[in-house]
């Protein structure tokens, strides 16, 4: 009777399975600052939901991109790999069918997976290296990068389908988008996100969202622009006709380039505003679901900020206390923001300096999931870390990129073969003196890492 007893017992006590497994969602902007956060000291762009975020969960303020540019850093954050073995390693660069990415491990450990935004790896759908080939059960945004640049596009991939916008054929007047016309795409990119969660409530899930905010164009609706308008910032217009054309394929309205823009420094402001009112809006469904104590959200961006739409980044400080931008080594093309919520897992209002970077998400996924981390990545779990467990967090030796090696406090910037500047990170976070030539026993281990990187 007692074997009995027990056996029905065992019975009425489910295994742990899949539904057990926490979600997971990072949110990625497109060309965001480390400084145009109001958590990272941002004054004049607001942005209270990521600010809330922070207060809620931990910031990070050495955490890394996977390159200076678009491609190659998404590369890094979808395969665990830097820029000495990642199969993308510039712009227009497409991943391998051999290429193991981390969509494809949570969706055979039983998530549901999803990504809506900018691919940024081109893969029109069926292509090896397309969205859907590569893990995601679900698709929505734009298979190219360059189309990506411009938020009213004649029409956006769900999967395999085309959706098209028929309103925004000829949008442009003289340079500039007709005002209140079209379907602004970023708010298509929310709803979509917002409607997949609905349906996939049950878990676990896997939602990867890579905004195109704030990268050039320069545009936002009417409704973000106008509070930043009335502050009567000094403008100075940017012509149409320069940019990115997004291969003069998508939609005739691309042709010349970006659109002009009269108010640039109130459109990025709007931009940046606009894209932390839809995180809000994700993080509240996640609220209004009871899924916040099981879900890990991070937010960081895919490298420094750019000029190129016509904003002041001196004006808005959007490298915050670094040196240099996008497409550079220094600190302001390669150290972003990073922050994640884990309602009643990590600790609120919690602030981390661990060195970390992109290709250290896979396998913090992956003990997430308490599936095994593949052999062959460059990334660290920084699972430890997020639960304030310190003692047990383990650290790089050092991190890579083409032009920079970090290796504790210590960075340094190779310049062709056998130039380098060396900087103490720790008591120099602007890159301002140059350390090589007074300590060149460390230019002389360090520069070691740049072959060790690629072996």
């Amino acid at each position: 009777m007692k074997s009995l007893l027990l056996f029905i017992c065992l019975l009425a006590v489910p295994p742990l399975s899949a539904r057990d497994k926490p979600n997971i969602v990072f949110i990625l902007a497109d060309d965001l600052g480390y400084g145009d956060l109001g958590c990272y000291g941002q004054e004049k762009i607001k942005t209270p939901r990521l600010d809330q975020m922070a207060r809620e969960g931990i910031r990070y303020t050495s955490h890394y991109s996977g390159h200076n540019i678009c491609s190659p850093s998404r590369c890094a954050l979808m395969t665990g790999k830097h820029m000495g073995h990642a199969s993308v390693t510039g712009n227009g660069g497409r991943l391998r069918a051999n290429d193991v990415t981390i969509s494809m491990l949570l969706k055979k450990a039983g998530y549901r997976t999803c990504m809506i935004g900018k691919w940024g790896l081109v893969g029109r759908p069926g292509h090896p290296g397309s969205p859907n080939q590569k893990g995601f059960d679900h698709f929505f945004g734009f298979d190219n990068q360059g189309f990506a640049h411009f938020y009213y596009p004649e029409y956006l991939w769900r999967n395999d389908q085309k959706v098209p916008y028929p309103k925004n054929h000829d949008l442009r007047v003289k340079g500039e988008y007709k005002k209140g016309a079209g379907t602004y795409s970023h708010d298509q990119l929310t709803s979509e996100a917002i409607g997949w969660i609905r349906e996939n409530k049950e878990g676990p899930f896997f939602l990867y969202l890579p905004y195109c905010i704030p990268h050039a164009e320069l545009t936002v609706p009417e409704d973000s622009l106008a509070p930043y308008l009335k502050l009567g910032w000094k403008e100075k217009p940017k012509i149409v006709g320069t940019g990115n054309t997004g291969g003069g394929g998508y939609g005739s309205q691309y042709k010349k380039g970006y659109c002009g823009q009269s108010h640039p420094l109130a459109t990025y402001a709007g931009m940046i505003s606009r894209m932390d009112r839809s995180i809000g809006k994700i993080l509240d469904l996640l609220d209004e679901l009871k899924l916040s104590e099981n879900t890990l959200v991070i937010f960081s961006s895919d490298n420094g900020p750019s000029p190129e739409g016509g904003q002041s980044l001196k004006f808005f400080n959007s490298a915050g206390p670094l040196s240099g931008a996008k497409r550079t080594w220094r600190e302001g093309g390669i150290r972003v923001p990073m922050i994640a919520r884990w309602k009643g897992t990590i600790k609120p209002g919690r602030t981390s300096a661990h060195p970390s970077a992109f290709w250290d998400f896979l396998p913090t996924a992956c003990e997430i999931a308490g599936i095994e981390t593949p052999a062959g990545i460059d990334g660290i779990s920084y699972l430890p870390d997020l639960l304030g467990k310190a003692e047990k967090q383990k650290r790089h030796e050092y991190l890579y990129w083409p032009g920079a090696i970090r290796v504790g406090r210590w960075k340094l910037l190779r310049f062709g073969r056998d130039r380098f500047a060396l900087f103490d990170l720790q008591e120099d976070i602007a890159e301002k003196t140059n350390l090589a030539a007074q300590k060149p026993e460390l230019v002389s281990r360090y520069r070691k890492y740049f072959d060790m990187a690629r072996k």
